[in-house]
């Protein structure tokens, strides 16, 4: 059994937000011990890193919470689950291309700025009017 702060360093979680994870039942069936401090085995560390990568994935603590609900349901649940996660894979996707085009877009910039400060191209600018003397 693991004490919420070996559980913390294991996850990468701060403490705090491990502690409203199990206020709100994002970790159910939470054990205690004799000292009713909480503790976690292997499987609860395994949902805690779950539940990182969900919320890293953007979804809501509502939604997390609609997930752990589908989870306790057992295999009956899972093409919902199924289902919520294809949707956020879908919005995922759509973030990686955005994130994508930013980065060429970076690229294209850095490349003009090289090809300007090498003397290769003159410099041109929508912002600015530059005079050719």
């Amino acid at each position: 059994m693991y004490s919420m702060k070996e559980v913390c360093k294991e996850t990468n979680m701060p403490y705090e937000t491990l502690k409203f994870y199990c206020n709100v039942g994002l970790v159910p069936n939470v054990k205690r011990n004799r000292n009713n401090y909480r503790v976690f085995d292997d499987k609860d560390i395994a949902w805690i890193k779950s539940l990182s990568c969900l919320k890293k994935c953007g979804m809501s603590i509502a939604e997390m919470k609609e997930y752990v609900e589908l989870c306790l349901q057992g295999e009956k649940s899972i093409p919902k689950r199924k289902t919520i996660l294809q949707h956020r894979k879908k919005l995922l996707l759509k973030k990686l291309q955005e994130l994508k085009d930013c980065l060429e877009y970076i690229d294209t910039k850095q490349t003009f700025y090289d090809d300007v400060l090498s003397g290769k191209i003159p410099y041109t600018s929508n912002l600015i009017k530059i005079s050719n003397d």
